[in-house]
Parts: structure tokens; C-alpha cells; sequence
């Protein structure tokens, strides 16, 4: 799968108080009422693609930077300052992205933040032979007064994505960050995945390319004169927060983020080699060390209690770089 191009960071909600099941409510607004209208979810999903197309063929982070955010928007945000940096006349082979077949997922809930789902076709899965998918993109609105922002996106295929539950008016269900019927709360999953990670503890994912694999990869820490150092740190508050939606089976759809850090030190007589990526984002001088920043948003299938093995299952990861440093 292509990178996904992408991504500033969302409105902080003005919280007054938190009730037990973890709705933020502000300005007294207690009523559970649908996050959005169908109609105000398309021209949110509209106004969206507009503005990161125009950003993507200007490579100009400010003209997305008013409807994207959470990790989405730091990594699309930073991306786009690393391209303009290195080819300041724009984006010579820019295609227009499509999102088309758009279904849209609204929960009912009180208070702020609002929050829905668009489950979109794209067009960058067209050419022949390339799996087909669908694009989710999570939209989040801090306040009365706010934007929508698209804080979250993942790619799946369309046989990976379980069916949502509804309540009586046919609305999906959110899930409490502090959910107890879960194998996993959803606050708890960045800490949980940031520390399988570094220590390999807890083990409740499913084996994979962003759990088991990547672990594994990581743990050859030497190579050809360098050494590898990984720190993974939780990113779970304000428009990082974890979002999620009750399947059919009880079980629970959920975006979360997360960051992670590389850094490689060179030994004696050698120096990090520094992508034209990398140096647009760079801070300090890379003499024997370089150390890259990541922002991570993934989708997981995370099981009710007491179902099959227990585990959850990441479906897609969306990484990308944010800062470098060098030393």
C-alpha cells in the first residue's frame, strides 16, 4: 500500500466535568443527540478533500491546516512542510484524491467533543491488480462554535470490518473510553501497545506486521556499524484520544495513537545517512546520532470479554514522520 499523504492539531475542547462513563459534557449539554447530520457529515467530508487536495498539489501544510488534526494532521501537517522544503514550486505529479461511496457512521452521545465516521472508496486503489479498500476518516468537533477536523484515517479491506451495532433509531453505538466489557478499555490501548512494544508485555495483540513482526524486527539493534535505540511513549489525551464504536458482536471498533522514536548512532568513522525527508526536518547537526519521531494512528478489532482468544487485532497502521534531531 502507497503512503498515505496526509494531516494541525485539533481544537482542545473546553472540558467542564467528566461523567462516569467518560462523556465529556461542556456548558451543561447533557442530551444525547446524533454527533451530526447526514447532511452536515457529507459537506464536512467534502470541504475536507477540497482543502487537502489544494494542499497537496501546493505542498503547503496552511491549506489543509483548518480541517485536519489529532494524528492525522501531525502527520500530514509535517509531510507537507518536508515536501514544500524540498520542492517549493508544488506537487508536479499530483492526482486529485476521491472519497465516493461514502457511508457515514454517526454516533448518538452528549456533550463535546462530536465525533463520526466516514467509510469512503478512494480512488488510489483503482490500478489493476491492487487490493480493494476502504478509507475511514474519523471527524471530530471540539465545541458549538468548532469545525469539523479529520482527526483519524485507516485503510482496510472491506472483508476486515465487522458490522457495527445500532440502537433502536438505527444510530451506532459509541464506546466509553473506560469501558469494562471489553478485553481492553480503549484508554488503556496506547499505554498497552507502546508498552508490548518495548517490553513485550502485555500480550493481548494478535500476531502481525505491527505487533509480533515489527517487535521482532526491531530487536536487531546492530547493524553494519549502527546501533538502534526504540522508545514508544503513550499518546492518549486531546484530539489523540482514543475514539470508538460497538460491533455487532459486542465487541468494539477503535482508533488510538500513539509515538514512537528511532534513534541510530553510528559508530566511529561513519554518520547517519540523511534523507532529503528527514533533513526538511531537521533540528541540530547529525555528526553520530539521528533520531526520528513518529506520530502512529492505528485501527483495532478489540474481542468483548470472554470471546475467542481474547486478543486484539490491529487492522491498519498509519505512521508518519514528524521531527528529526541530530547530534
Amino acid at each position: 500500500m502507497r503512503p498515505v499523504r496526509l494531516a494541525t492539531g485539533l481544537a482542545a475542547a473546553t472540558v467542564l466535568s467528566v461523567t462516569a462513563s467518560g462523556c465529556v459534557t461542556v456548558h451543561g449539554e447533557l442530551e444525547v443527540v446524533p454527533a451530526a447530520t447526514k447532511s452536515e457529515a457529507a459537506q464536512a467530508l467534502k470541504t475536507f478533500t477540497a482543502a487537502y487536495n489544494a494542499a497537496d498539489k501546493a505542498y503547503d501544510p496552511a491549506l489543509d491546516a483548518d480541517e485536519i488534526g489529532g494524528s492525522l494532521g501531525a502527520i500530514n501537517q509535517a509531510g507537507l512542510k518536508a515536501r514544500h522544503k524540498n520542492n517549493p514550486d508544488g506537487n508536479a505529479n499530483h492526482q486529485p484524491l476521491e472519497l465516493t461511496d461514502a457511508h457515514y457512521v454517526i454516533p448518538k452521545k452528549a456533550g463535546w467533543p462530536r465525533w463520526f465516521v466516514a467509510d469512503t472508496d478512494s480512488n488510489r486503489d483503482q490500478d489493476s491488480g491492487k487490493l480493494d479498500t476502504r478509507w475511514l476518516v474519523v471527524f471530530a468537533k471540539s465545541g458549538p462554535g468548532a469545525g469539523w477536523k479529520a482527526i483519524y484515517l485507516s485503510v482496510v479491506a472491506p472483508s476486515r470490518l465487522p458490522g457495527f451495532a445500532k440502537d433502536d433509531d438505527g444510530r451506532a453505538e459509541p464506546v466509553p473510553a473506560d469501558s469494562t466489557q471489553l478485553t481492553v478499555a480503549p484508554q488503556e490501548l496506547s499505554k498497552q501497545y507502546t508498552d508490548y512494544l518495548q517490553k513485550g508485555t502485555p500480550d493481548v495483540f494478535t500476531p502481525g506486521a505491527s505487533t509480533s513482526l515489527w517487535r521482532t524486527t526491531r530487536q536487531n539493534t546492530r547493524r553494519a556499524g549502527f546501533s538502534y535505540q526504540y522508545i514508544d511513549q503513550p499518546l492518549d489525551s486531546g484530539a489523540f484520544g482514543p475514539l470508538g464504536l460497538e460491533t455487532a458482536d459486542g465487541g468494539a471498533l477503535v482508533f488510538f495513537s500513539s509515538k514512537h522514536f528511532e534513534r541510530q548512532t553510528a559508530a566511529k568513522g561513519l554518520r547517519p545517512t540523511v534523507t532529503p525527508d528527514v533533513r526538511a526536518l531537521l533540528s541540530g547537526e547529525v555528526k553520530s546520532t539521528l533520531t526520528k519521531e513518529r506520530v502512529s494512528s492505528q485501527l483495532v478489532y478489540v474481542p468483548k470479554k470472554g470471546a475467542g482468544t481474547g486478543k486484539v487485532t490491529v487492522l491498519n497502521r498509519l505512521p508518519g514522520l514528524t521531527s528529526a534531531k541530530g547530534s
